[in-house]
């Protein structure tokens, strides 16, 4: 059975929203103000004809759009976009009664995605790489991605051959590839039990296709040389899956707004500071003791900091922030501190940062409704929000980072922790 809805938003998941007598309904790939027919499908609703187009509507960049489950949004006229984007800061923020000014989105590039996490499986028709489905386990193979960096799409029939080497029937299996700066970096989940001929079959083959790095379910395959990246100067052998920003436009601009929050900061804390990406610029202009509970990612920052010229005292320290936060005591003598945490956010340690005194905050978040959460324990605790800039590292997509500076000042009468 088919109804008539008119969508009146686009919700924070990037699918159409519409009002109906049972209740709200969310419509993938439709747009505001659009008429259309749909067919409920378990909690949410097909499109099965489309009667009236918001003028908004463009053509879809990609040829895979709607099958493709990874840029939903690629039929928005950009400036809706854009602006639809900025509306989820702001929301996350007024819902926690944060109504402070949120600067302009700061737009992403197309092409730009250096990692991207591709799926594969052996089927009877043969090997199948790609992205997966909308809402789906299922596999669409993909030969182009106009978000994706062009030395990994150019390397997808090579990506193929590695993955027909490793998949098992009926087994899902994942490549991580990021681009470094030396080469291709793939870590694969999921793979087969490998014979030694098929192992050596492996070696030969992504030597052939001078892959930098091969890790397969955490077992380095093949090493011709150690992935790098370079971080405000600083060269890092970044270790197999560890965290990075998606995109090198995006890092640069939270980097450059990182140092911009921090100011003339001297002392500095760096909270989960992954392999140093703010790390390393900040120690170029200022004393940083970084916190991160990574082993492999605290290790490549050290291995990178004893190689470096031109830091400022850099000390680093193992330690999981959610467990076992920095008191408010330990935080005591620095004037600087930078957190850029999971997207669960920062709570526990954010509670112990809102007793102490640090003159300057900057938060990094890739979630807004944490982000406003763990902004709100500050401002109560005696925090001024200065400025937010939201950045659109993922085009197309409903997930967007944001950058908040805070200064001190005196908390709320009557707060308490």
């Amino acid at each position: 059975m088919h109804e008539e809805v008119t969508i009146s938003a686009v919700g924070a998941g990037g699918e159409g929203v519409a009002k109906t007598a049972s209740g709200a309904v969310c419509v993938p790939f439709a747009l505001p103000g659009e008429v259309v027919n749909i067919a409920r499908a378990g909690d949410g609703a097909l499109v099965m004809a489309l009667k009236q187009a918001s003028p908004a509507r463009v053509v879809p960049p990609c040829q895979y759009f709607e099958s493709c489950g990874g840029c939903v949004l690629q039929h928005w006229r950009l400036e809706e976009y854009q602006h639809w984007k900025r509306e989820l800061v702001v929301t996350a923020l007024q819902a926690r009664g944060l109504d402070v000014p949120v600067d302009a989105l700061v737009p992403a590039h197309a092409c730009s995605r250096r990692r991207i996490m591709l799926s594969a499986r052996l089927t009877a028709k043969g090997q199948v790489v790609g992205f997966n489905r909308y809402h789906s386990h299922d596999v669409v193979e993909v030969t182009e991605c106009p978000v994706t960096v062009a030395e990994i799409t150019s390397r997808f029939d090579d990506l193929r051959l590695v993955a027909g080497a490793l998949s098992g029937r009926n087994k899902m299996l994942h490549l991580t590839v990021t681009l470094a700066g030396n080469g291709l970096d793939i870590a694969i989940t999921g793979a087969k039990a490998l014979e030694e001929a098929e192992r050596q079959r492996l070696v030969r083959l992504c030597l052939g296709k001078q892959f930098a790095r091969i890790a397969v379910d955490g077992e380095i395959i093949v090493e011709r040389e150690k992935p790098r990246l370079d971080f405000g100067g600083v060269t890092v052998e970044i270790p197999s899956g560890g965290f990075l920003q998606a995109t090198a436009e995006a890092e640069n601009i939270l980097q450059k707004l990182v140092l911009e929050g921090l100011g003339k900061t001297r002392q500095a804390l760096d909270l989960f500071a992954g392999v140093g990406t703010f790390t390393f610029p900040m120690a170029k202009r200022m004393n940083v003791h970084a916190v991160e509970f990574d082993k492999p990612a605290l290790a490549a920052m050290e291995r990178a900091a004893r190689r470096a010229t031109g830091l400022k005292k850099f000390s680093h320290e193992q330690r999981d922030l959610f467990r076992r936060p920095l008191s408010h005591k330990e935080i005591a003598g620095f004037d600087g501190l930078v957190f850029d945490p999971p997207r669960a956010g920062a709570e526990a340690q954010v509670a112990e940062i809102a007793r102490a005194i640090v003159p300057r905050v900057v938060a990094v978040s890739c979630n807004p409704v944490t982000l406003a959460r763990d902004l709100k324990i500050l401002v109560d605790g005696g925090y001024a929000i200065k400025r937010i800039v939201p950045v659109d590292q993922f085009l197309w997509t409903p997930h967007v980072e944001a950058v908040a500076f805070l200064a001190r000042r005196r908390p709320k009468p009557g707060w308490k922790l």
